[in-house]
């Protein structure tokens, strides 16, 4: 009985979702607004979202790793969907986020949706604080 009643306590918190982080909500607009923008092909907008020093890496599914700076990963986003012939739109499926007043990591899984083509993939962000929002200082994806 003494087992059943342990049982009892301690299953409902095994379970137990992570606390949310005090700013969630607007740490999921602020990464709704990343995504919104890139598919929006509003690079100004897009660009806006990253610290101007933050780093861009893509691990390819060999385990290769590609970094940009942020200068050079704009340019490629900006000639992507200039170069498609077709609309990109790309959304947020997923979001875990965690972190401090100061800086949050967040894993959001995204649909990339292409004309008829679907491509899904997980983007890891860390962001900063940065007055009362917060700025991307380094972005590593990886696509299926």
């Amino acid at each position: 009985m003494a087992v059943a009643l342990l049982a009892l306590v301690l299953i409902p918190s095994c379970g137990a979702d992570t606390p949310k982080h005090p700013d969630d909500t607007n740490i999921r607009a602020f990464l709704d607004r990343y995504f919104s923008t890139w598919s929006a092909q509003d690079m100004e907008g897009y660009g806006a979202c990253f610290d101007s020093q933050a780093r861009i890496l893509f691990v390819d599914k060999d385990g290769s790793v590609m970094t940009q700076g942020l200068t050079d990963f704009l340019h490629g986003q900006k000639l992507g969907h200039q170069q498609s012939s077709v609309p990109m739109v790309e959304k947020p499926l997923t979001k875990e986020i965690m972190g401090d007043g100061r800086v949050v990591q967040a894993k959001v899984t995204w649909l990339l949706t292409k004309g008829s083509s679907e491509t899904r993939g997980t983007d890891y962000f860390t962001l900063k604080r940065e007055g009362q929002g917060w700025k991307i200082v380094a972005l590593v994806f990886n696509n299926d």
